[in-house]
């Protein structure tokens, strides 16, 4: 089973909140568990979030979009998978996902997830090296990898962030990637700040209603992305 897991939470420190932002009359995360939704590797997509009260109607929202939820410590997200995996024996292969990226294209994650089995690495992401833009980050882990890093890693940053144990040590794990030509790696589509939130309020006032399965290069020919593309 390949198991989707798209972790979020409401405290962002830079745009605190930004998950359950209105986009085109739904809440940001609603709009990209529908275009998740539109995979044809995942087998199940669980949302994983924290045990604060702070996520308390997060989770409520998953929820009501008909997702599992998990919820654990908020700063150690590694144990949050953990979770997942524990919720969902039989998983061979997590894709971790991150919820401030509502421009996440399907077909960019079945891609990455192909190049994943055609290898049998260990992990595989479409971010080392970058030619995606950042916004379309997939990163594909082997269920019993990610079990190791969870008893390994130690440090903050490495249970924060789930997956840098794994390509921090090439000399024990396979690693594989897959990348795009052109690069558009100078493309910034994830949500951190208040002017990326307005630029995807842009794409989808103007691309959603015609098509709502947009993909990247519906995203990278609008004019205003590319006059502000090297952010």
């Amino acid at each position: 089973m390949i198991l989707g897991v798209l972790q979020a939470r409401m405290s962002s420190t830079r745009l605190p909140g930004k998950v359950m932002a209105d986009v085109a009359g739904e809440p940001m995360l609603g709009r990209q568990v529908e275009r998740l939704q539109r995979s044809q590797r995942l087998d199940r997509l669980v949302l994983a979030t924290s045990e604060d009260p702070s996520d308390d109607a997060l989770a409520g929202y998953g929820d009501d979009l008909g997702l599992d939820v998990v919820r654990g410590p908020l700063a150690d997200v590694l144990a949050r998978f953990l979770m997942a995996l524990d919720r969902n024996p039989g998983t061979e292969i997590l894709v971790r996902l991150t919820g401030d990226c509502p421009l996440t294209d399907w077909r960019v994650l079945d891609a990455t997830v192909d190049r994943h089995l055609e290898t049998g690495a260990d992990y595989t992401s479409n971010v080392s090296p970058r030619t995606f833009p950042h916004g379309l980050d997939v990163e594909v882990v082997r269920a019993e990898a990610l079990r190791v890093a969870g008893f390994e890693a130690t440090s903050a940053h490495d249970r924060e962030h789930v997956m840098p144990f794994l390509y921090g040590h090439p000399e024990r794990f396979s690693l594989a990637s897959i990348t795009r030509t052109p690069s558009l790696a100078h493309l910034r589509w994830t949500v951190d700040l208040p002017q990326d939130l307005e630029f995807v309020r842009h794409v989808y006032e103007t691309l959603y209603p015609k098509d709502p399965d947009f993909g990247t290069e519906a995203i990278a020919a609008l004019d205003w992305n590319s006059s502000r593309a090297k952010g």
